[in-house]
């Protein structure tokens, strides 16, 4: 005998039902939800048991700790989240046409570039003072599926992978080198190649990471295999760690100015290093860009480039160090 499956009748959701939805995905409590919305406990709950006879699905787990989104709840969240994001676009696009001169962009940043995208949205700001601005900053895995669901307007990324799915336009020189602490062994080499790295713990950026993606580009074309490394989840852990001498790390040479000056980290002297990558403003084809994101999308290629770190003087200290 076949199993009964419920019947999935999604003509009459409403925004409130998602909206609910997205309360207790953030707040993880029915009655901190019901605080956000304005509405009472019962009321939310009510709401989401609708949702769910109407999804034919459980979207929460209940548990002591609270509500734990199931795949189908972080499935219907995504969409909530698009359709949130074509709204805001309509408020935007309709007080634009008020003549209103304000307006809301969400920007991405990968991690690498949150040592400067704050500056450059400062200065868009002293001439936008109107205009709302949301910043998000992640690895480029979560940055660029961000913008290919619409959730953000303007990133500030490597190279995208899907130029199909992208435009992208250059902003400016991004190098990369290996660190160790000032005591490393290898510091004191004069000159170095990959192969003789191969034996150190390499500290490693978590999986999606744009750093990460490229060490391994580049090693795999060096048929370099590293002997043990350690994953790490952020940029300045990976940064204390190379200063306790937990081992080696590639990073981009943007984050490390700080310590290299007080001497807390040193480049690595590497034969063709540093590596040079490219930062890129990025938006999704798909995306209506608004006037105040046309605005911003205009400031950063025309004018973004002035604010990221000296790359030549990056580019100084590593070759310094050869």
């Amino acid at each position: 005998m076949k199993e009964k499956v419920n019947d999935i009748s999604t003509r009459d959701l409403t925004l409130k039902q998602l909206n609910v939805l997205a309360a207790i995905a953030r707040t993880g409590k029915i009655t901190a939800a019901a605080d956000v919305l304005g509405v009472t406990p019962p009321a939310v709950t009510a709401q989401l048991k609708l949702l769910e006879v109407q999804t034919g699905t459980a979207l929460f787990d209940r548990t002591p700790a609270g509500m734990r989104m199931t795949d189908a709840g972080r499935y219907v969240l995504g969409i909530q989240s698009r359709m949130q994001s074509l709204l805001d676009e309509c408020r935007d696009g309709l007080m634009e046409m008020r003549g209103l001169s304000r307006g809301r962009i969400v920007i991405g940043a990968a991690s690498n570039a949150k040592y400067f995208a704050p500056r450059i949205l400062a200065a868009f700001a002293k001439t936008h003072a109107a205009v709302d601005i949301d910043l998000t900053i992640a690895n480029r895995q979560t940055i660029a599926a961000a913008l290919e669901e619409l959730r953000i307007d303007i990133a500030i990324m490597g190279r995208p992978v899907d130029m199909a799915t992208f435009n992208g336009e250059i902003l400016g020189p991004h190098p990369h080198v290996f660190i160790a602490a000032p005591g490393h062994p290898l510091v004191r080499r004069s000159r170095l190649a990959l192969e003789d790295l191969a034996s150190e713990t390499l500290l490693l950026r978590e999986r999606g990471s744009g750093t990460r993606l490229l060490l391994e580009r580049i090693l795999l074309n060096a048929q370099v295999e590293m002997r043990a490394s350690m994953q790490i989840g952020d940029n300045e852990a990976v940064k204390q760690a190379a200063i306790a001498n937990l081992g080696i790390a590639f990073v981009s040479a943007h984050t490390i100015s700080a310590e290299v000056a007080a001497k807390q980290l040193a480049i690595l002297p590497l034969q063709g290093f540093p590596i040079i990558r490219q930062w890129y403003a990025v938006h999704a084809k798909s995306k209506a860009l608004m006037p105040a994101g046309i605005a911003m999308w205009n400031f950063l290629t025309t004018e973004g480039s002035a604010y990221l770190p000296d790359a030549a003087k990056s580019a100084r200290l590593a070759t310094s160090a050869t």
